[in-house]
C-alpha cells in the first residue's frame, strides 16, 4: 500500500470505541495488504468516506438492544447516496468506570460519557456516585481521552478505552441492564451481494404512496402472504412535513429467494419509493422457519402451473 491508498475500513471513532471493537470482530485489523482501519468523527463522515472512495467500507452502529435503532445511521442511509450492508456483527456492551491511576472514588466530581451510555448506566450512577456531575461527550472514547488529559475526573466507557489511554478501571461493569448488545453493520458501495446462507436479513426502507387507513397493513401484507417474517419495523420521519413517515424494515430472507423477490416487486408497485439497503448473513446465524407455501419449490411449481395455463401442452402460440 502507498500513503494515498484508502483505508480498508472507516469506522465511527475515535479509537477505543465499541465500533472499533466491532471492526476487530469483523476481522478488520491492520494489515499491509488492506490498510489500517481509520476512525472518523461521525457516522456521516465514515459513510461519506466510502461514497467518495476514501474508504472501501465503513462500520457504524445500527441498533442497540436497550436504546433501539441508531437514528444517525438510519437517517444517513435514507437521505444519502446508496450504500449496501454486506455484514453485521453483535458486540456485547460492557461499560466500565475509569479514572487516572491513583484517583480514589471519593475524589470524583466530574464524570463524562456519551448520552447513550449515560442512559444505560443512569441507575448505577445515581446509586454509586450521586454527587458526581455527569457531562455529555461525543463518544465514550472521547470521554476517556478527557480523563487522560485531566479535563474530567472519570469516564464511563468501553474497557478498551482504558487500555488505549492508560486509565485505571474502578468498576468493571456498571450497566443497569447486563447483557446489552449493539448491532454494527459494514457498508459498501452497491455491487455484488453476499450469497444466501439460509440465515439472512434483507434491510429496506419503504415510503407509503398515500397515507390512508390501512396503508401500513397493506405494506405488511406483502410480507405476510409470502411467509416472510420481520425482525424489525420502525417508522422514521421523512423530513418533508410533520406526520410524513417512512418505514425501516429488517426481513428474515435473502433477495435471491423467490418469496423475497416477490415482496420487493410488490412493494415497488404499491409504494412511492423502496430503498434496498442490502441482503446479508445474520450475525446470530438464526435460520427463519419457512412455511411450506413459501419454499422455493412451491414458487417453482406455481410458476410451472401458470406457464401451463398460458400455453397448454400441444397448443400453438397465438400470433
Amino acid at each position: 500500500m502507498t500513503p494515498t491508498d484508502p483505508p480498508h475500513i472507516a469506522y465511527l471513532g475515535p479509537s477505543g470505541t465499541f465500533t472499533e471493537q466491532a471492526v476487530v470482530q469483523l476481522g478488520g485489523a491492520a494489515t499491509e495488504a488492506t490498510g489500517s482501519p481509520a476512525p472518523f468523527a461521525s457516522v456521516e463522515g465514515a459513510l461519506d468516506a466510502v461514497r467518495s472512495g476514501r474508504a472501501r467500507s465503513a462500520v457504524v452502529p445500527f441498533e442497540n438492544s436497550v436504546e433501539g435503532s441508531v437514528s444517525a445511521t438510519l437517517d444517513a442511509l435514507i437521505h444519502g447516496p446508496a450504500l449496501h450492508i454486506v455484514r453485521e456483527v453483535h458486540v456485547a456492551v460492557q461499560f466500565a468506570l475509569m479514572v487516572r491511576p491513583g484517583t480514589a472514588e471519593a475524589q470524583l466530581r466530574r464524570l463524562a460519557t456519551h448520552p447513550h451510555a449515560e442512559a444505560q448506566t443512569r441507575q448505577w450512577l445515581a446509586g454509586r456516585l450521586p454527587l458526581c456531575d455527569v457531562l455529555p461527550e461525543s463518544s465514550t472514547a472521547r470521554a476517556a481521552e478527557g480523563v487522560a488529559a485531566g479535563t474530567y475526573d472519570a469516564a464511563i466507557a468501553a474497557p478498551l478505552a482504558a487500555t488505549r489511554h492508560g486509565l485505571q478501571i474502578l468498576a468493571p461493569d456498571v450497566a443497569d441492564r447486563p447483557g446489552a448488545v449493539t448491532r454494527f453493520v459494514q457498508l459498501q458501495l452497491p455491487g455484488s451481494l453476499p450469497p444466501p446462507t439460509g440465515a439472512d436479513t434483507t434491510t429496506l426502507v419503504a415510503f407509503i404512496r398515500h397515507n390512508h387507513p390501512g396503508a401500513l397493513l397493506a405494506l405488511l401484507e406483502q410480507f405476510a402472504v409470502r411467509g416472510v417474517d420481520l425482525s424489525r419495523l420502525e417508522s422514521r420521519p421523512t423530513g418533508e412535513a410533520l406526520g410524513q413517515y417512512c418505514f425501516a424494515i429488517d426481513a428474515d430472507a435473502h433477495v435471491s429467494e423467490p418469496r423475497m423477490a416477490e415482496v420487493l416487486t410488490g412493494l415497488h408497485r404499491t409504494c412511492a419509493q423502496v430503498l434496498f439497503l442490502g441482503s446479508y448473513p445474520r450475525a446470530d446465524g438464526r435460520v427463519s422457519v419457512r412455511p411450506p407455501e413459501a419454499a422455493d419449490t412451491a414458487y417453482e411449481q406455481a410458476q410451472a402451473w401458470l406457464d401451463g395455463l398460458r400455453c397448454p401442452p400441444g397448443a400453438q402460440p397465438s400470433s
